[in-house]
């Protein structure tokens, strides 16, 4: 994956007062074009998870049942919008007729939204996007993937931590290949760079079942969360659901 042409160059240190000033108006558009999008959508469960692993693999068809079986009770569905995992995820909400929902990246080689998507918005700054995935979310669920679906899962965790959020449930799919990160977080409490309550705020499972309990517990009942919820769109603004 590869940042925008604007974003490299925003990154590289300080620019003229023009440049940022209208750096940050674009910035601004994109967020109110992702707020747009999104607002109509319902609270959803994100889904995090790698574009590599496609059709057939186990993991694909993992991400599938149990994007099926989170989008049952009556969860948007919500993924970064690409192909892999994140179609995986949106297209076991549409086989049950649960809402399925993109939050797509601009590249420089296009990624296109995947075919299970039933409404989708694209951005062109990894960071907006980011907070997109996770502004409208009630769960987080963490599939095999790389860099970036561990750097998702991470910023979660830490705002979860910091509760900078509400303390939502993370769940992690995959002992075996999450394994030695999974050793490398217990070095951290052993060392004491996190609190042995840090912990509670993730499951590692295997199990559909488990992570469905685990979201119940965790976002459904200790919120009182109603999945389903309904906004009329304001004629004035333009909004449509």
């Amino acid at each position: 994956m590869q940042a925008s042409p604007s974003e490299i160059k925003f990154l590289s240190g300080p620019h003229s007062r023009v440049e940022e000033f209208t750096f940050t108006l674009r910035v601004v558009k994109e967020f109110v074009k992702g707020f747009r999008s999104l607002h109509f959508i319902g609270p959803c469960v994100t889904f995090f998870g790698s574009a590599r692993f496609r059709q057939n693999h186990p993991f694909y068809e993992q991400t599938r049942l149990a994007a099926a079986e989170v989008a049952k009770l009556g969860f948007t569905i919500m993924t970064g919008g690409g192909p892999g995992l994140m179609e995986a995820a949106n297209r076991g909400a549409k086989e049950v007729g649960g809402r399925s929902v993109g939050c797509n990246i601009v590249l420089p080689q296009e990624q296109a939204p995947n075919r299970y998507l039933d409404k989708w918005v694209s951005i062109r700054y990894f960071f907006i996007r980011k907070t997109l995935l996770v502004k409208y979310s009630f769960a987080f669920i963490v599939m095999p993937g790389g860099f970036g679906t561990l750097d998702e899962f991470f910023e979660s965790l830490t705002l979860t931590q910091t509760k900078m959020i509400k303390q939502f449930p993370i769940i992690v799919f995959g002992k075996a290949y999450h394994r030695r990160l999974l050793e490398h977080i217990e070095v951290m409490r052993q060392q004491k760079t996190i609190s042995p309550e840090d912990l509670d705020l993730i499951l590692v499972t295997d199990s559909v079942d488990e992570a469905l309990q685990f979201i119940k517990e965790k976002s459904i009942l200790r919120y009182g969360l109603v999945p389903v919820t309904e906004r009329r769109p304001l004629r004035w603004l333009l909004e449509r659901h």
